[in-house]
């Protein structure tokens, strides 16, 4: 169990514990005031009263259960109370329609979807039996179904909002699968084909040029290390998914980015915008997605490259990224694309937030990546 885990289930025992001691302080005052004014059938009350609470308290450990045994001590009141008794309320009584409505936001919250509905037309059965067994003008004939049908609203709303929260969850994991496998492909796959190019050559080399083999056997070294190489930034992207950065990257985040980016490639500008106060978390984890795959490419394919700059800026409405390099052009033939998957996949994040991207030479040396995102794109669903 992780340290969150441990502080959550902490977290629950005392709320639990606060809650109990609540319900106990409830029930004793109202079985002293009943005694004081000679309310007939208190020890009824009381009882039941007690049973539910009990079952509130060790709802954790079988919430179908604590429902069940909660209606049933609620049920068992009112038929004595209106045929042993003759205690002409009817109800159960105040605590224990309160320990009711806890149970009912539990069992709706937590229990599946055919328990929770048979738990919920069980609890309004057995409020509105009562309700007809009350007499007119006995007490508060309403208040044990009120109670439950407000401890069914607080539960439902408890498990729309879970869903919810799994279901952006697991959105964000989905897209993070989708950028590992674009990470991969990009970062990896192409490193493979060339030693597979390069062993096929080889091959040929070793039947019919023997002595030319040493260049070949090197090419498929130097794409190994590549390789190897490529895999330790997937390894370091994933790093960063576990420590939470794609979710919550920055301006910070993004210095960490060139600060490693810098270990092993050309030096870096970041020029980040004056004032910033704070972007949207799905604009600011796509702009670090931007940076990252960019400064990859100018790794991998901007040979002789001396410096980069990462350039943002932003307005009321928009931010703007652009990453370039100095890389002096190449001849066709020598020459590698600047984009593959990676830039397929950076538009596609893009453009799905609404905003554009743009990539290609700059005027005289170099290659540029230019993003421009919308920053109410944390708004759209």
């Amino acid at each position: 169990m992780s340290t969150i885990e441990r502080l959550a289930a902490l977290a629950a025992r005392r709320a639990n514990a606060l809650l109990g001691c609540a319900l106990a302080a409830l029930l004793a005052a109202t079985a002293y005031w009943h005694a004081r004014a000679g309310v007939h059938g208190w020890p009824l009350d009381a009882v039941a009263g007690a049973v539910v609470c009990a079952a509130v308290l060790l709802r954790e450990r079988g919430r179908l259960a604590a429902a069940v045994v909660g209606l049933s001590a609620a049920a068992a009141a009112v038929l004595a109370s209106a045929t042993i008794t003759g205690y002409p309320a009817g109800q159960p009584g105040s605590v224990a329609s309160l320990a009711l409505a806890v149970l009912a936001g539990s069992a709706v919250r937590a229990l599946p979807a055919r328990q929770a509905a048979w738990v919920t037309a069980a609890g309004l059965a057995v409020t509105a039996a009562a309700g007809l067994i009350a007499p007119q003008g006995g007490g508060h004939p309403h208040i044990g179904l009120q109670g439950w049908l407000a401890g069914l609203a607080a539960g439902l709303l408890l498990r729309l909002l879970e869903h919810r929260r799994r279901a952006a969850a697991e959105a964000v994991r989905r897209a993070e699968r989708l950028a590992l496998a674009r990470e991969l492909h990009d970062l990896v796959a192409h490193h493979v084909v060339g030693i597979v190019m390069h062993t096929h050559a080889a091959q040929i080399l070793a039947r019919k040029q023997p002595d030319q083999l040493g260049p070949a056997l090197a090419d498929i070294k130097r794409s190994g290390t590549e390789a190897m190489d490529a895999m330790r930034s997937v390894v370091a992207l994933l790093r960063d998914a576990e420590d939470g950065a794609v979710l919550t990257a920055g301006p910070e985040q993004l210095t960490d980015l060139v600060r490693r980016f810098e270990a092993h490639g050309p030096a870096v500008e970041l020029r980040l915008p004056a004032g910033e106060s704070g972007w949207p978390p799905v604009v600011a984890s796509t702009v670090y997605r931007v940076v990252q795959e960019s400064l990859t490419n100018i790794t991998r394919h901007a040979r002789g490259a001396r410096a980069a700059t990462v350039a943002i800026s932003q307005d009321s409405t928009d931010l703007t990224v652009e990453i370039g390099d100095d890389a002096p052009p190449h001849p066709p033939a020598h020459a590698s694309p600047r984009g593959g998957y990676g830039l397929v996949g950076m538009r596609e994040r893009v453009e799905a937030l609404g905003g554009t991207l743009s990539a290609g030479p700059r005027p005289g040396t170099g290659w540029s990546v230019r993003a421009t995102l919308p920053l109410r794109a944390g708004d759209r669903p």
